[in-house]
């Protein structure tokens, strides 16, 4: 009997034991089932603070629709800034940086840059890209010139037949251009015949088409505008109508960094790139042809 009863009280015991084993354990696994996760915090990327380049160009320019192209793809290269164009002559545009109203400048009047290195207002001028200008005028063309490769001659015929000239008269690099033209054909243009209107490019085209008048024009600009005018090319190909394109880092400028990196920027092979490929699927020929050193 008294056998019985401790193998009995062993018996107990040890089951007891094994159920405390048991509730132990899952206990241990509820409470690391409850245990709660931990979750990563999201990085929050700083904003990138973006500061304005000034950026003054020629009407020229931006009405080819380069720019539409061009400062997207600065920008997405260079988030932190911000481009502000202001499109002018090249007269005011040289003006702008010699104020110091502007970080960069796209120009093309290549004497009058270098002139504006050399006074200290420019860090240094570097070749970008070059078009050519080109006379135009209606298609009936009553001065005889269509098919010349003579700007000098051509102008001739336009002064002694009176026939309408539209100026640009607003001291861009295109008018520049004109006057040494006029210059080369030893005239000095007056009279009713000759309109000196004092706008941009786009608006002197959209005149002389309206007039049925003759005007100087770079090729880019024409090419883009030519659907919506009644113009033609009448003379091409003089070595006196190349037109080439330079950029400039302000001196001292408000955003320099900005400046350099926009100037640097547009003569890597990236901007040249798209220079190179800019007008080629609307018109067959690019606009412009990059010749960066």
């Amino acid at each position: 009997m008294l056998e019985h009863l401790v193998s009995s009280a062993v018996w107990k015991r040890t089951l007891l034991l094994a159920l405390a084993v048991v509730m132990a354990v899952s206990l241990a696994a509820c409470g690391a089932a409850e245990e709660p996760e931990e979750i990563e915090e999201p990085v929050v990327e700083e904003p990138v603070e973006v500061t304005s380049v000034i950026l003054a160009s020629t009407t020229s320019t931006e009405d080819s629709g380069l720019f539409g192209v061009l400062v997207p793809a600065f920008q997405d290269d260079y988030p932190q800034y911000r481009i502000d164009v202001v499109a002018v002559g090249t007269g005011q545009a040289l003006e702008i940086g010699r104020n110091k109203d502007a970080d960069v400048l796209l120009v093309h009047a290549k004497a009058d840059e270098e002139q504006l290195v050399a006074d200290g207002y420019g860090i240094e001028r570097r070749d970008v890209m070059y078009n050519d200008f080109v006379i135009v005028g209606p298609e009936a063309d009553p001065a005889g010139i269509a098919g010349g490769d003579d700007a000098a001659a051509a102008l001739t015929a336009i002064s002694e037949g009176g026939h309408t000239f539209v100026s640009r008269g607003d001291d861009s690099g295109t008018h520049k251009k004109e006057l040494s033209l006029w210059s080369a054909a030893g005239i000095e243009p007056a009279g009713d015949w000759y309109l000196s209107i004092g706008q941009g490019m786009g608006d002197t085209l959209n005149m002389a088409s309206e007039s049925e008048a003759y005007t100087l024009a770079d090729r880019g600009t024409y090419l883009a505008m030519k659907d919506r005018i009644d113009l033609v090319v009448v003379v091409e190909g003089d070595e006196a109508l190349f037109n080439p394109y330079g950029v400039i880092v302000v001196t001292d400028a408000n955003n320099l960094d900005g400046a350099q990196a926009f100037a640097d920027w547009i003569v890597s092979p990236a901007g040249q790139d798209i220079i190179r490929e800019f007008g080629v699927d609307t018109y067959g020929e690019p606009l412009f042809v990059p010749n960066a050193d």
